[in-house]
């Protein structure tokens, strides 16, 4: 099967079930009503970013990476480009960019619990899986890329001296 097809399937399985279908259906079998309901609308721009961020990792690892997101499948080259210029992880936290417009939207607590266990379980998985496969797979690049990126909170590419 060819990448960029593994790369949907994976879109499709993995965030669309983790950050949309998931949490929506938790969402509406709760039944609770916005208490605010004006604040629901500032969920939009979070979806979109959240979406389109998404979108565009999964883009550069199957054709800057020629790989996929799933660790099966990983990239065969450091990809470096686009939001990971900013930020190592803008996989992530476009997720649970996502993911807090779901909690904008529904406004309930149970949300904002799988919101913070999401956030949990990626940290984990990057810490204790990913951040060492990648050293071992890309050795002095990828700690060049650790020592010039942040993990998590986006900050501008460092300029060349």
């Amino acid at each position: 099967m060819p990448t960029f097809f593994k790369s949907l399937a994976f879109l499709i399985l993995v965030p669309g079930l983790v950050v949309v279908y998931g949490p929506v259906q938790l969402a509406l079998s709760a039944g609770v009503p916005p208490f605010l309901p004006a604040l629901r609308w500032a969920a939009l721009p979070l979806w979109l970013g959240g979406a389109a961020g998404v979108v565009w990792c999964v883009w550069d690892f199957t054709f800057a990476g020629r790989g996929t997101p799933l660790p099966l499948d990983p990239p065969r080259e450091l990809v470096v480009r686009g939001l990971y210029r900013y930020t190592r992880n803008p996989m992530y936290l476009s997720a649970v960019i996502l993911l807090a417009g779901h909690v904008l939207w529904f406004q309930t607590a149970w949300l904002l619990l799988y919101l913070a266990g999401v956030w949990l379980a990626f940290a984990g998985f990057v810490a204790w899986y990913e951040e060492p496969h990648l050293r071992r797979t890309f050795g002095a690049a990828y700690q060049r890329y650790c020592a010039a990126v942040p993990r998590w909170f986006p900050r501008p590419p460092a300029q060349p001296a």
